[in-house]
């Protein structure tokens, strides 16, 4: 979107905070028409992001997914490996794995593995690390059953983390997902990250709130102390 475009559009919508439904209507109607825009929430948190005890990070799955096309690749063995392949693993698999990786393949967004295999990546650990793709355990992507996270991951179940502003930025959905979709995946993120306010982070836990779609101006959403007003 241009950026008079973006002028105009911003310049329509209101510039005091709306209810989350409302700021989802204002959104969809302002986002660019020649394309299937990401909706996306961005949640200032009262939290030090210096300290390791207050630092956000987990997984919520989506009710409606997030419609965007998830690439998963597992490590596994055996028959953890063809339970993940059919759960819809690009790729599954213990060394062969590893070694493609190593030789330079990346086509995949997420890395799923078991307990066992981690110990195996030791090769392709910078290499993951770097593009944001190593399996971690407090991500969800370590799991004894890789097959269960594989199909999550596929359905729509998507990751979050602050930054080092102290400030989440998750996906919630596309424009092309009705008011209602996007809404129910919006309360399914927000109820997720309320339940991870750090108990040493004091005073109001969700400072501030606001949804945009890509290339498309924001709306601020109201709040009230640690969760979004609804009136």
């Amino acid at each position: 979107m241009p950026g008079k475009k973006l002028r105009d559009a911003k310049s329509k919508l209101p510039k005091e905070p709306v209810l989350l439904a409302e700021a989802i209507s204002l959104v969809r109607g302002a986002a660019p028409e020649n394309f299937d825009a990401t909706v996306e929430v961005h949640a200032r948190l009262g939290i030090d992001p210096r300290k390791a005890e207050q630092q956000i990070r987990s997984t919520v799955a989506l009710p409606h997914g997030s419609g965007k096309k998830v690439r998963v690749i597992a490590f596994a063995e055996g028959d953890a490996a063809k339970k993940a392949k059919e759960a819809g693993a690009v790729e599954a698999g213990g060394e062969e794995l590893v070694e493609k990786i190593a030789g330079g393949w990346l086509d995949f967004d997420v890395a799923v593995a078991t307990p066992d295999s981690i110990r195996s990546l030791g090769k392709i650990a910078k290499t993951l690390g770097t593009k944001g793709l190593m399996p971690n355990a407090k991500a969800g992507t370590v799991s004894p059953d890789p097959a269960k996270v594989v199909a999550e991951l596929v359905a729509g179940r998507i990751e979050f983390r602050n930054d080092d502003a102290g400030i989440v930025h998750s996906l919630i959905g596309k424009k092309s997902f009705s008011a209602e979709q996007l809404l129910e995946n919006a309360e399914a993120f927000f109820a997720k990250l309320n339940e991870l306010k750090p108990s040493s982070s004091k005073g109001v836990f969700l400072k501030s709130v606001s949804l945009a779609t890509t290339m498309g101006p924001g709306v601020a959403v109201k709040t009230s102390g640690h969760k979004l007003a609804t009136a």
